[in-house]
């Protein structure tokens, strides 16, 4: 995709979209993991990374908030990195389940796939793929390198999050077991279970965040480090499948009306892809029926709108 767009011409539109939504009050933290419940609801930050590396940031751009689901999309491009795009089709699948991102249903529905590493389910198999296959701590590594490598700087285990996550994971449990029942999940389930509660209990700031989604927008090259941290040709394939479930059972409204693929998370995250132009991130704690971020969709929505970066126009 090109755009004709300046830097300057972003920049506007950016704060615009900060501007007319920073007072919207609708929405309301994640309350069934006691850590997010507690986060401030006013916090708000917005970030592009563009291919040249320039970095425009609004807002609380610094804060540290829990990566939660948003994790799912590097984990899946590191196990498509070390297995390839094709073993990862077939070993979880790349289908939308059109069901809540938790959802026991969807296994059973889909004849016992994961469905999609974006995904609880396909995410747990996917920690379980991730090599060295029985090394919890070599598996940890893996995943925390790669991502510092996407977002230019290493994240940090917020362990309060971790710990409250742990307690109260009962859904994904019977996730990982139900998984094993049906082969697909390829190591211990309870190191894969641990692994996937820790990555979506790891940090991150709405800047590294679109420094990530500007990593896979300029074809698996940092646009800040200049280090090609994945194959071009998983670009493709990663942003596909973030357009298909990206927003899980409400994706298709947002794509309808974005046309911008984006992966939310119930910290209050958004990252969004638009290839070749940018990586967009937005920061907003209350959450919609679905665990979406209320204000950063309306956010990215307001700047894909305004900068006409429908992907399929």
């Amino acid at each position: 995709m090109n755009k004709n767009l300046t830097n300057d011409q972003i920049k506007a539109v950016v704060q615009e979209a900060y501007n007319v939504v920073k007072s919207d009050t609708g929405g309301k933290n994640a309350d069934y993991i006691p850590y997010l419940a507690n986060v401030s609801s006013s916090l708000f930050g917005l970030s592009v990374c563009l291919p040249d590396g320039e970095v425009i940031e609004v807002g609380d751009t610094g804060y540290v908030f829990g990566i939660e689901s948003v994790s799912k999309v590097p984990t899946a491009i590191l196990v498509m990195k070390q297995y390839g795009a094709d073993v990862i089709l077939q070993k979880i699948g790349a289908d939308a389940t059109g069901l809540p991102f938790n959802s026991i249903m969807a296994i059973l529905l889909e004849n016992d796939h994961p469905s999609s590493p974006l995904v609880n389910a396909g995410a747990i198999s996917a920690c379980s793929m991730v090599k060295p296959v029985g090394d919890s701590a070599g598996k940890w590594k893996a995943i925390t390198d790669f991502l510092g490598q996407l977002c230019g700087s290493p994240l940090v285990l917020i362990d309060e999050l971790y710990k409250s996550e742990s307690d109260t994971n009962f859904n994904n449990r019977s996730i990982a077991w139900l998984l094993k029942n049906y082969n697909r999940i390829y190591d211990d389930p309870d190191m894969a279970l641990d692994i996937y509660t820790r990555q979506c209990s790891l940090g991150i700031t709405p800047k590294q965040l679109s420094i990530c989604g500007g990593t896979i927008a300029n074809r698996g090259v940092n646009p800040v480090t200049k280090t090609q941290v994945f194959d071009k040709a998983l670009a493709p394939k990663i942003t596909s499948m973030i357009a298909t479930v990206g927003f899980y059972q409400h994706t298709g409204d947002w794509m309808y009306t974005s046309g911008v693929p984006a992966k939310t998370g119930v910290g209050g995250g958004v990252l969004g892809v638009v290839p070749g132009v940018m990586g967009i991130a937005a920061f907003s704690p209350p959450l919609d029926d679905a665990g979406n971020s209320v204000k950063a969709q309306k956010a990215i929505l307001y700047i894909a709108n305004k900068l006409g970066l429908n992907i399929f126009d």
